[in-house]
């Protein structure tokens, strides 16, 4: 059995409240229903949001480390970097390919530029334009299968080997000066992580 016990008594010099009126009322339900929808429907709008980003960010990824071929476009800043191509400004017909194993890592880089950034390309590894050799195709058949190049165009052709030690990258440059104006640029970036 339950006792039941008294109920306390407001204290005597509190004033009474008033009831409450109907349009009280509809107030302090609609701020109790805009607090549940804030802290329920907010948190439940940024999981909703946060998923789709997370999903649309990892079909880029996917679509980008399956390419089989050269993708239009630059390579990342990391990736200019780690393999030392930094593609000059400017410069446009750009393509880029990487292919990673455990033994050897490289970026395959196409591009177009003017004559000034044929020289700044060249001095940025190191060399200058005597450096490059008439007929000289540096890059490997292995390399020209894997990109689809085929240095067989009319033009003059050049290359180099940019050979470093390890862990620095070695570059295979050829280049198409059909138009001097706006040479041609292929580079093999390889290094051994």
């Amino acid at each position: 059995m339950t006792a039941s016990l008294p109920r306390q008594a407001a204290p005597p010099d509190e004033p009474k409240r008033p009831p409450e009126t109907p349009g009280h009322k509809a107030r302090r339900r609609a701020l109790t229903l805009l607090i549940i929808v804030l802290l329920i429907g907010v948190p439940a709008g940024y999981l909703v949001i946060s998923a789709a980003q997370s999903r649309d960010s990892g079909k880029d990824k996917e679509s980008r480390y399956s390419a089989t071929g050269l993708t239009a476009g630059w390579p990342s800043k990391v990736q200019r970097r780690l393999y030392q191509v930094p593609v000059p400004h400017p410069a446009d017909r750009i393509a880029y390919y990487e292919t990673n194993n455990w033994k050897t890592s490289r970026l395959y880089v196409q591009f177009r530029t003017n004559s000034a950034g044929l020289d700044s390309f060249l001095e940025s590894m190191g060399v200058n334009r005597d450096a490059l050799k008439k007929n000289d195709i540096a890059i490997s058949s292995r390399d020209q299968k894997i990109t689809g190049w085929r240095f067989t165009a009319t033009g003059t052709w050049s290359g180099l080997t940019h050979a470093q030690k390890n862990p620095a990258p070695t570059q295979d440059v050829v280049v198409n000066t059909a138009d001097p104006d706006f040479p041609m640029i292929y580079v093999v970036s390889r290094t051994v992580p």
